[in-house]
């Protein structure tokens, strides 16, 4: 940052995380943000599905992956006939922490930042553990598209993978 302040003395420069090392803990946790409305930790495939619109800029869904799904060809990665897709967790992000691993206590990836509930958009000015949550897409989810979506064997035999205690 020293740096770049030097070579640019006149820019306008705000921080963000990007390219700095960002550290931040917290736990998988759901969150009621209002009445009668409550997130739970985990989301699955099946969401995927239920929102599913042929055609849809957002929610259309491929034909390989309807076929996993509906065979339920998991892999490894499935728990309990279904494919984990992403949780949410208390850790404190910022601009800039896509992409930010989530390891578990042992040091094992479980999951990648991408996002912030609405309700914690606020959370660069005031961080509330009762309703900011980061979002992450969960490692599993990552390795099935590799694996059995993409075919992309090379990569999964290049990685040590950590079986999953199948709970959650």
């Amino acid at each position: 940052m020293k740096a770049i302040l030097e070579l640019f003395p006149k820019n306008r420069i705000f921080p963000d995380a990007n390219s700095t090392l960002r550290v931040t803990y917290g736990k998988i946790k759901g969150y009621k943000p209002s009445d009668a409305v409550t997130y739970e930790p985990f989301s699955y495939l099946d969401g995927v599905m239920e929102k599913y619109i042929p055609g849809d800029y957002e929610y259309d869904v491929s034909k390989k992956l309807i076929d996993l799904y509906n065979n339920k060809d998991y892999g490894i990665y499935g728990v309990n006939g279904k494919m984990p897709l992403d949780f949410i967790a208390t850790n404190h992000t910022t601009g800039g922490n896509s992409g930010s691993p989530a390891l578990d206590a042992k040091g094992n990836l479980i999951g990648l930042n991408f996002d912030r509930v609405w309700e914690g958009t606020m959370s660069d000015i005031y961080y509330s553990p009762d309703i900011c949550r980061n979002i992450m897409v969960d490692i599993r989810y990552v390795l099935f598209i590799i694996d059995k979506f993409a075919g992309a064997e090379n990569i999964i035999k290049e990685l040590k993978i950590i079986a999953s205690d199948k709970k959650k």
